[in-house]
């Protein structure tokens, strides 16, 4: 079958928002993410709704949320056409998962997922869909193993679309992740694929799905590693400061950002992914030879970690 079966996507998409949430909670141990079903009133810009999931004060996790949202609209936004003008003008029905997870420890990383579809239709003409979607990691105290575990397992989950999937979709993470005012790195990278319709429905899709299960398979292992691990008020300050970097990187870049605020989105759940608290300091660098230094000189650079 080489026809879009949406209802296929959206029920893989809800059943992996309770499949995460439902491990992430296991992992913090204390809080629960807290669920909020919307959507949008007759006569807005985009229709249909989503559900945020939000757990706020855990043991392990300071703030993370997971969404799912199925909206629909008479027409793509900029974001979605400045590669692709022949769909402007076509309506549009866009599905995703969305998650960002902010640790207390410093020691952990914040880890960030998305897997989405997109389908573009005008009467008369053939539909033109696609997929996308990834995960990346930005670590604050950077771990070899961590870094070698989390590629090793986004390798793993590129097998459906064959050997040459990884290194392509490592590199365009590296790329998309990349702070371009800072000429630095979001942190570690990961996967990033977009616009993936070929070799098909049935085969995109199952890579889609292969990357959404593997996110918990990449994540978990490293929190069961660092949760416990001992910081100071050093190592939290740290960790504030660098979070600024992930609010710039989705503010100013991200595409899924972007694309929410530009087609009338709920502002709620597309802010989600910032951080509860966040520090910017003016022309700050880290003392040489010290753990922080580390970070920039070993950690947030491009590199092959397998």
């Amino acid at each position: 079958m080489d026809h879009p079966d949406k209802l296929a996507v959206r029920s893989y998409l809800t059943d992996l928002q309770i499949r995460i949430c439902s491990a992430l909670e296991l992992a913090d141990g204390s809080a629960r993410f807290v669920s909020d079903e919307w959507s949008r009133a007759a006569g807005e810009k985009l229709g249909g709704g989503g559900i945020s999931r939000v757990l706020s004060s855990g043991a392990v996790i300071e703030q993370g949320g997971v969404n799912f949202s199925h909206v629909t609209g008479p027409q793509l936004p900029a974001s979605a056409t400045a590669h692709r003008p022949e769909l402007a003008g076509r309506g549009f029905e866009a599905m995703g998962l969305s998650l960002v997870i902010h640790p207390q420890n410093p020691y952990v990383p914040t880890s960030h997922a998305n897997v989405r579809f997109f389908i573009a239709e005008r009467e008369g003409e053939a539909p033109v869909w696609w997929f996308g979607g990834g995960w990346d990691l930005t670590p604050y105290y950077g771990n070899d193993d961590d870094c070698r575990h989390w590629h090793a397992v986004a390798q793993k989950a590129c097998e459906p679309l064959g050997a040459e999937a990884y290194p392509r979709y490592k590199r365009w993470c590296d790329d998309y992740f990349y702070i371009k005012h800072r000429e630095e790195p979001r942190g570690i990278g990961g996967l990033f694929f977009d616009d993936l319709n070929e070799p098909g429905f049935d085969a995109c899709f199952a890579f889609m799905r292969s990357v959404g299960d593997a996110y918990l398979d990449a994540y978990l292992p490293i929190i069961e590693r660092r949760k416990d691990h001992p910081y100071g008020d050093r190592q939290r300050d740290f960790q504030l400061y660098r979070r600024g970097r992930y609010v710039e990187f989705n503010l100013v870049y991200d595409r899924g950002t972007l694309f929410g605020l530009q087609s009338g989105g709920r502002t709620e759940s597309i802010l989600m992914s910032l951080p509860p608290l966040v520090k910017w300091r003016y022309d700050w660098a880290p003392t040489a030879g010290s753990e922080e230094a580390e970070l920039y000189e070993r950690y947030l650079k491009a590199r092959e970690w397998l």
